[in-house]
């Protein structure tokens, strides 16, 4: 009996890891508490101390953060984590009317409170 909780547990534990483990698991996850952690390439913003990312699902989030430096993390790919404040309907059909390029529109803005660098380089 004992050896067959352990097998279980041990079951679990890598079942659980190797959900975590998924590429693309960090690439975008929400909660219904605003949180948000994104991975993709950081970019300078359109706006003064405005950064941005990309993420692996095509998403395009704005960045500011008090607390953390995302200047010395340009060009890198990093998770991040913070506050996001999704972009209002109204205010996405209004850009998108003034908008000729092909580029994504903000999903929304993250207050970031924590950075992981992946890698020095954005592939």
């Amino acid at each position: 009996m004992n050896r067959m909780v352990r097998a279980l547990a041990l079951f679990a534990f890598a079942l659980g890891l190797g959900t975590f483990l998924t590429p693309g698991a960090l690439a975008q996850e929400t909660s219904a508490t605003g949180k948000a952690t994104v991975t993709g390439c950081l970019q300078k913003g359109d706006e003064p101390g405005e950064y941005s990312i990309k993420s692996e699902d095509g998403k395009t989030y704005g960045l500011r953060s008090k607390t953390v430096n995302l200047a010395k993390h340009l060009s890198h790919k990093v998770t991040v984590t913070g506050t996001l404040k999704p972009e209002s309907g109204e205010k996405e059909k209004a850009e998108a009317q003034e908008t000729k390029s092909n580029e994504m529109m903000e999903a929304g803005d993250i207050s970031v409170t924590a950075l992981k660098m992946v890698s020095e380089k954005c592939q």
